[in-house]
């Protein structure tokens, strides 16, 4: 029997499936092979999202929602993260609540605090409270993985 691995959580799905049985996401399958679409800054809309190098504090996604390397500032003192459209760091899915965490800036440090959700906040895959964030810190919120990264 052939499988599908899910290009999300990596999970192998019986061939016949559309979505993975773990995360939901859409099996994709290439059968007129691959597309390479590039896209300068100025083609990118979206406020404080980029595909360039982030110039601060950010969180850069690498796998999720097939958003991976948007990037999102975190250098304002407090920066929300959330399925409402009103956050700094919009993750239209259901995995995330609509006011999830926020990472606010104390002294010379970033902290993210979970605001209650119902999947939780984990950060290099430990489900935290609250954590200080140090550079290259894996944070996950929902299905979206991410890097937090110092300049």
């Amino acid at each position: 029997m052939s499988h599908v691995y899910c290009p999300e959580c990596g999970f192998q799905n019986p061939e016949a499936s559309n979505y993975c049985a773990r995360c939901g996401a859409y099996l994709r399958r290439d059968e007129h092979g691959e597309t390479t679409l590039s896209l300068t800054p100025e083609e990118v809309s979206g406020e404080g999202v980029s595909l360039g190098e982030p110039r601060g504090p950010a969180l850069v996604v690498r796998a999720g929602g097939g958003r991976a390397g948007e990037s999102f500032g975190t250098d304002g003192p407090r920066t929300l993260i959330g399925r409402s459209p009103e956050c700094d760091v919009f993750l239209d899915d259901v995995t995330v609540s609509r006011r999830h965490a926020e990472i606010v800036q104390e002294g010379g440090s970033f902290v993210i605090r979970d605001l209650g959700s119902l999947n939780g906040t984990f950060v290099n895959r430990h489900r935290i409270e609250n954590a200080t964030l140090a550079d290259d810190d894996e944070v996950q919120i929902g299905k979206y993985r991410m890097t937090f990264l110092l300049p």
